[in-house]
């Protein structure tokens, strides 16, 4: 919203407010200040002058000498004006003076003649198209004085950042009323509360849709003469950056930015049948041009203004070429309305047609000030265009709402801004901006928001306008009483968190993907038409066919991300995804949310490092197995306590279709099965593109928080000394490794520290159905120094131990 300070001023008194305070107090009343800057400050430069006489030019048929007056200085200047003339005063640029448009004059001869200056037109100065000759001046003004003085324009204009809440901010008098609030001064208005009485002698009109038409009133005004606005009225326009055209669209123009109320001139004598329709377009009424000569293609739910055969107008947007006031038009029909601020945001976008019109309505208008806007403008009308007023006019008001009273208590405001109210204070702020109050008991004030304040419709938003109008700079600062407990946190976020961080240590990148997937994916995965999974959440309106129901797998959503990877030469890949799955529960119901974790590994095992220093090794099951450990051991539910998880393989029926039976393990728990970790079937990622070997570890991660974590427990270092042992173990094929370590781990040797394999073989020499076992066993004392008599005796058991119970023998060689 732009505006002069001289133009605000025609309303209210700013006192002793200098521009910059002016500006700070509308700041904290919530209408930011963009800028406050000199008025037209290319023009600054500029002087009147006095034509003193005019003689033809000896080398030119339409040049003119002219002898120029400019204060104490007299200045020989050539002109090809054809209106220049003796005792005429115009506007002067002088040599070194840089005009808008970027020329520098400079004294140079034109036609042998040296020329001092340059006399300008209204068009040079960029303040109208006018070029037909130089600007003419009043002859009673001196010369030699500033331009801007002249035309009373040396002003500063103001830049106000609008919120889409305050509407009726959008015009000079919605801001001089603000100010109003801070100075406590009157408003002084051009029309106040006008009423139009209804005649519809001369046109009628016609609203098919209140909803979207509340209010149409409409006058009828004879005899106009279109000619250019007076100086006033242009260099108001011209100070906001609006064009002038002639004294009628002006006057529209400028009511508009007065009251804030769009308005629109109609040759009156163009409208067929006198007749003005507010409706829809009807089937065959596909296209309308609008008064910048533009076709636009029409939609059903735009809302029209037409005559008795067809649209003159695009409501609250733009007229109509058919309808336009042209320099042969003598009588008008002047409409004012309020129409739907959403249907008319809507039409403005489709159409791509953005107007200072539109700007309001699509934020809303006051539909109890179009009468009195209209007054306004017919009283201009028939002022500087000679108009005559028709006897009333039609005002049609079907859709607008009463008035709605507010109750405001003074406790509640008190206690929300934090300082003490009486009803004195209160009703002062509120009435200083027009809103009307009166008592209803100690506590209660009755409250009337008027209608240009469409933006209050709370008791709240009450206490917010009293907070304004204090000032939040007036309402002291007190810190909150809290409590210096340290706020408990979300156990499960916090897991989700440290398992992030831990993967993201192993070298997993995190993936985020939309929950929206393709239906396609399931089949790809190629899971049993009686899955569970197959049931999925339809989305009523997707935002394609890729996205047309919800997730339930994180895994499909992976695969796809490694393909994309691959097809970007990146084919090393760890990535990881923590997201929820839906499960459908019924049609009314809301589905059930699960959050799972999977991985992915894929690739040479070192990534991207140089194979100078890394082998060119692929992963395998045992690196999905050993990070799938680390995490677990990380989080304290490996290996020990009550919840600890253990590694199994399936049972039949027990892996997912599209796992490896051959290289599948399951997370098993107390509480259930917590999920798997294997080799995708190759014939699944054949199905996502992918051609190289997948692993993937996929977890019940709401059945991961579930569990209770081993206490953590804390032991000093170890002051003696640790023995090693080997064992390297025959024993027959299918005997599980694992099962080796768990009994070594629960014999009731008090020395044994640690234990782990360290190699696994088949093959010859052993024979056939026979594998080699090789664990490391750690033997430690926490009170001495261990002998080689202490671990041979401890040795010798778990070998006859390991021996007896898996049918075993020791390798020899």
């Amino acid at each position: 919203m732009k505006f002069t300070l001289d133009w605000l001023k025609e309303y209210v008194d700013t006192g002793d407010l200098s521009p910059e305070t002016l500006a700070e107090h509308l700041t904290m009343l919530g209408l930011e200040v963009d800028s406050v800057t000199p008025l037209f400050p290319e023009l600054q430069a500029l002087k009147t002058a006095k034509v003193l006489s005019v003689e033809a030019h000896p080398n030119a048929d339409k040049l003119h000498l002219c002898e120029v007056a400019v204060g104490d200085e007299t200045l020989s200047i050539v002109c090809g004006a054809p209106n220049v003339r003796e005792n005429l005063v115009t506007a002067i640029a002088l040599v070194g003076t840089v005009m808008p448009d970027g020329t520098k004059i400079k004294a140079s001869k034109v036609r042998g003649i040296k020329s001092h200056g340059m006399l300008c037109s209204e068009r040079e100065l960029g303040l109208s198209d006018s070029h037909e000759g130089i600007m003419e001046l009043p002859s009673d003004l001196d010369h030699g004085i500033p331009l801007l003085e002249a035309l009373g324009i040396d002003d500063l204009l103001v830049e106000v950042d609008l919120t889409p809440n305050r509407p009726d901010c959008a015009s000079v008098i919605g801001i001089a009323r603000e100010v109003a609030g801070i100075t406590r001064t009157p408003l002084t208005l051009p029309v106040d509360a006008a009423t139009l009485v209804h005649s519809n002698h001369d046109f009628s009109v016609d609203v098919e849709d209140s909803e979207v038409c509340p209010r149409y009133a409409a006058r009828l005004i004879k005899n106009v003469t279109i000619e250019p606005s007076p100086w006033w009225i242009r260099k108001r326009l011209l100070a906001i950056g609006l064009r002038p055209i002639n004294n009628v669209v002006d006057i529209t123009n400028l009511v508009m930015m007065e009251y804030g109320q769009p308005l629109h001139a109609f040759d009156y004598n163009k409208i067929a049948g006198k007749q003005i329709i507010v409706r829809h377009p009807k089937n065959n009424e596909k296209t309308f041009t609008t008064l910048d000569g533009e076709e636009r293609t029409l939609e059903r739910d735009m809302l029209m203004i037409c005559d008795a055969n067809e649209p003159i107008a695009v409501a609250g947007v733009m007229g109509g070429m058919n309808s336009e006031v042209s320099d042969n038009t003598t009588n008008i029909l002047l409409e004012s309305a309020c129409f739907n601020a959403i249907s008319i945001r809507r039409t403005a976008r489709r159409l791509k047609l953005a107007s200072e019109a539109s700007y309001r309505f699509e934020r809303g208008v006051d539909p109890g000030g179009c009468v009195t806007a209209m007054e306004r403008a017919v009283s201009l009308l028939c002022e500087i265009a000679g108009g005559e007023a028709a006897q009333g006019g039609v005002d049609y008001y079907g859709g607008v709402r009463p008035l709605n009273s507010l109750k405001l208590r003074i406790s509640k405001t008190s206690a929300l801004l934090g300082i003490d109210l009486d009803y004195d204070k209160i009703a002062d702020v509120l009435q200083s901006i027009g809103i009307r109050c009166k008592p209803k008991d100690d506590d209660t004030i009755w409250v009337n928001p008027p209608t240009f304040r469409i933006d209050i419709e709370r008791e709240v938003d009450l206490v917010e306008e009293v907070a304004r109008l204090i000032g939040f700079n007036n309402i002291p600062t007190s810190l909150p009483t809290v409590s210096l407990s340290y706020p408990e946190q979300d156990p499960i976020r916090l897991l989700r968190n440290q398992t992030a961080n831990l993967l993201a240590d192993m070298g997993f990148s995190e993936a985020i993907n939309y929950s929206f997937v393709t239906e396609k994916h399931l089949s790809m995965m190629q899971l049993a038409e009686d899955d569970s999974r197959r049931a999925q959440v339809q989305l009523l309106n997707p935002l394609s066919e890729e996205q047309a129901v919800m997730r339930t797998m994180l895994l499909p959503g992976l695969l796809e991300n490694l393909k994309r990877n691959i097809n970007f030469q990146k084919n090393a890949v760890k990535i990881f995804e923590i997201g929820k799955v839906f499960t459908p529960q019924g049609e009314n119901e809301q589905p059930v949310e699960k959050e799972r974790l999977t991985c992915i590994l894929s690739g040479l095992r070192a990534g991207e490092a140089s194979s100078l220093y890394y082998s060119d090794d692929t992963v395998d099951i045992f690196d999905a197995k050993g990070m799938a450990e680390l995490l677990l051991e990380t989080l304290r539910l490996y290996g020990c306590g009550d919840d600890a998880i253990r590694f199994r393989t399936p049972e039949k029926n027990e892996a997912e279709v599209f796992s490896d039976s051959g290289q599948c393990l399951l997370l098993d728990s107390d509480k259930g099965i917590v999920g798997q970790l294997s080799r995708l079937l190759p014939e699944t990622a054949k199905e996502f593109g992918i051609k190289q070997d997948v692993f993937f570890i996929d977890l019940d991660f709401e059945l991961l928080s579930s569990l209770k974590a081993a206490a953590k427990n804390f032991q000093s270092l170890p002051v003696y000394p640790a023995i090693k042992r080997d064992i390297a173990l025959l024993v027959p094929a299918n005997t599980k490794a694992g099962d080796l370590l768990d009994t070594i781990r629960t014999s009731k040797e008090k020395f044994i520290e640690h234990c782990e394999i360290f190699d696994v073989y088949q093959g010859k020499p052993l024979d056939t159905g026979m594998k080699s076992v090789a664990v490391s066993v750690t033997y430690r004392s926490p009170t001495k120094t261990l002998t080689e008599k202490n671990v041979n005796k401890s040795h010798t058991k778990i070998i006859n131990t390991l021996t007896s119970k898996f049918n075993g023998s020791l390798r020899e060689g």
